[in-house]
């Protein structure tokens, strides 16, 4: 996995024949800046930009999340909420996984090296390159079983 400066994008871009723009460049600073644990939708992050005077389109946005998680730069995740999310994808020391509660959608990061590590065996077998390795646990939170036997 590689840590992307706006410059390595730039590099990978024009390797695939695409080139760097603007809003590639302000969509992967905004990820890059958002506090640890932060996950945007498209419409977060399109209303995020917005807020900072970006007129950056709703479809560019779509459009450039959908390349940018394809690369390997953001991960794409399916969390409670049953909208798509997003995040930086970060270099192993900093691979983290989710664990959701199903009734209150509470979200909370952890990290587990042997996941991690077995997914890029597994990549390494069939000859892939790893991109992304995740793990999403649908669990209920103390708080919602607490919950669950007092409405008993």
């Amino acid at each position: 996995m590689v840590s992307y400066t706006p410059a390595a994008l730039k590099s990978e871009l024009h390797d695939r024949g695409w080139r760097m723009t603007a809003q590639r460049e302000t969509i992967l600073k905004t990820f890059q800046n958002l506090p640890e644990g932060e996950h945007l939708s498209a419409d977060d992050l399109h209303d995020l930009l917005r807020e900072d005077g970006s007129r950056i389109g709703l479809s560019t946005v779509y459009r450039n999340l959908k390349m940018m998680s394809r690369m390997g730069i953001l991960r794409e995740l399916e969390l409670a909420e049953g909208q798509k999310r997003y995040e930086i994808n970060q270099p192993a020391p900093h691979h983290h996984h989710h664990m959701i509660c199903v009734r209150c959608n509470k979200t909370i990061e952890f990290k587990n090296d042997s996941v991690l590590k077995s997914g890029a065996r597994a990549a390494h077998k069939f000859g892939y390159q790893l991109l992304d390795c995740q793990l999403s646990i649908r669990a209920v939170c103390p708080t919602c079983q607490r919950s669950a036997i007092a409405n008993i």
